[in-house]
């Protein structure tokens, strides 16, 4: 196995983990946002309004998407055991 081809692996990887984990973050970032915009309109500074909402829509997004992210992982791993088979 050359260094290109494990370049090329790693750039597959980077990007499966990329697509895997963007519409959590942004989803993440969307609710920080509205929660920061609210706590900055009416003066609340308590940091549970924070973190919980965001974990919850986190998590429902995580539920929801969760077949996506899966389909994409293993079509990733289905391309690597693919190369381990052939020999690269």
């Amino acid at each position: 196995m050359s260094g290109a081809e494990t370049l090329d692996i790693a750039q597959q990887a980077i990007w499966a983990l990329l697509i895997v984990s963007l519409p959590l973050m942004l989803v993440g970032l969307a609710v920080g946002v509205v929660i920061a915009l609210f706590q900055a309109l009416t003066q609340i500074q308590e940091q549970t309004l924070v973190f919980v909402p965001k974990v919850v829509a986190m998590f429902l997004t995580m539920l929801l998407i969760l077949p996506f992210m899966g389909a994409t992982l293993s079509g990733f791993m289905d391309k690597v055991v693919d190369m381990i088979i052939v020999g690269f």
